[in-house]
């Protein structure tokens, strides 16, 4: 299990609602086909980008069953475990299970500042639930709780901890946990902006935001990374890096969808209390999007 085979970009799925905020099964259903034909590796739903904090445990499962149906085996599907209790986390997997999920992205504790114990207390309670591979998210800028590589070596003995999205921020992480512990995790970086960074120093992967609606893209900077190609990469690179930093924002979920609306592959609707950006936000990103759009590297282009 500590070899699962993660790798490539797995994109943090924007969950599709229609104008009164239910839920649009055939938008998400589309989204997800979008990306997986223009060659991502992987699909995780219900995330911090899909909104995870406004839907019930029940509405997760749907999304859930959504994904797994529009996948349709093509790539795994991970389920996304941020529900504010244990109890509640548990009872999430079981469903999750059910319905056949490749495996789970864990937040080690939401709401609650936890300390390192009961982060890594909860992180083994989901190992145990769930029987199948772990990503856990490390995420200390938003959720305060900051699993570091010292931590990672006293999980390292759960089998079932098989991967880290790592979005300290600090890229010097993934050489910190490289150093420390080898390849015992998929690491992938989690910070948008910091993808070649990470991806040089050894990532697996890349747990992608704006590559929802640039999936292609993406796709060929991993993709030339891997060969080595560092000039063509890097030439992506900076192309991308002004939407990439969209994703490293308060109002991640506002940014991307309106760049998914403005690309034409989604819409803006989400659910309240988030609202659709206006003025010099909303300026900005319609300038960053046109000006991409312009300049989009024809040889890698995402296909309708």
């Amino acid at each position: 299990m500590q070899n699962v085979p993660w790798r490539g970009v797995f994109p943090a799925a924007t969950t599709k609602f229609h104008a009164d905020e239910s839920l649009d099964f055939a938008g998400t259903a589309r989204h997800i086909d979008f990306q997986i034909r223009n060659g991502i590796h992987g699909v995780v739903c219900c995330g911090s980008l899909g909104e995870a904090s406004t839907l019930t445990l029940d509405e997760k499962l749907a999304v859930a069953r959504c994904a797994l149906d529009a996948a349709n085996g093509r790539v795994p599907v991970l389920a996304t475990v941020s529900e504010p209790s244990t109890r509640e986390a548990l009872r999430f997997i079981e469903g999750a299970n059910a319905l056949g999920v490749a495996g789970y992205m864990v937040m080690p504790s939401v709401i609650y500042v936890a300390d390192a114990r009961e982060a890594m207390a909860n992180v083994r309670s989901y190992a145990n639930a769930a029987q199948r591979p772990l990503m856990v998210y490390n995420n200390p800028v938003a959720y305060r709780v900051d699993l570091k590589p010292e931590h990672f070596a006293e999980l390292a003995d759960c089998e079932h901890v098989a991967a880290i999205k790592e979005s300290s921020g600090d890229v010097t992480r993934i050489t910190d946990l490289r150093n420390l512990l080898g390849d015992r995790y998929q690491l992938f970086m989690g910070v948008d902006d910091l993808a070649f960074e990470g991806l040089a120093l050894g990532c697996d992967g890349l747990l992608a935001g704006v590559g929802c609606a640039f999936p292609r893209e993406t796709v060929t900077l991993f993709e030339l990374m891997q060969a080595g190609r560092w000039d063509e990469a890097r030439a992506i690179y900076r192309w991308m890096t002004p939407l990439l930093h969209l994703d490293v924002s308060t109002k991640l979920v506002q940014n991307l969808k309106l760049i998914d609306a403005l690309v034409g592959v989604g819409s803006e609707h989400m659910r309240r209390p988030r609202l659709p950006l206006v003025g010099t936000e909303r300026e900005h990103v319609q300038a960053l999007v046109a000006r991409a759009l312009a300049t989009r590297p024809e040889h890698c282009r995402s296909q309708p």
